[in-house]
């Protein structure tokens, strides 16, 4: 059976040290002869359907772009660290953490990793924690690195 790791990115610096930890936990794994799975996912807060009007199709093509470029990276720094089983994917929502955590169930992934910033206060309350929210609501563990 096939240890499936989900590993969301977005391009921030909490996200890549998810990403490095993801790749060293990976290879870590498959050194034990695990067999061990690998898929970096972006969210995109813009929704796959609905009409585009020129100004959102521009903007939904420039963030394509980004999303391309996140993700082409985490898994170009995967191939350099010897992963061979890594796979990229692309998920919509306005609730990142829903996204997430519904991509996971759907999909059958048997362990989630992200990154935080590690905010607290007042600072986390004004703009919530995706984090927290993955691990609240995941139906599977999460590892949330800082």
């Amino acid at each position: 059976m096939t240890l499936k790791l989900l590993c969301a990115t977005d391009g921030s610096h909490a996200s890549e040290k998810a990403v490095d930890w993801a790749v060293e936990l990976t290879k870590t794994l498959t050194d034990c002869k695990m067999d061990v799975s690998l898929t970096f996912l972006t969210v995109s807060a813009i929704e796959e359907d609905g009409e585009a009007v020129h100004g959102v199709q521009i903007m939904k093509e420039a963030i394509d772009e980004q999303i391309f470029r996140e993700l082409h990276s985490a898994r170009a720094k995967a191939l350099a660290g010897g992963v061979k089983a890594v796979t990229c994917a692309k998920a919509s929502g306005r609730n990142i953490a829903a996204a997430i955590v519904d991509f996971a169930d759907r999909e059958g992934y048997g362990h989630l990793i992200c990154g935080s910033t590690g905010r607290t206060g007042v600072s986390r309350m004004l703009l919530g924690s995706v984090a927290s929210e993955v691990v609240a609501k995941a139906h599977c563990p999460v590892t949330v690195v800082r």
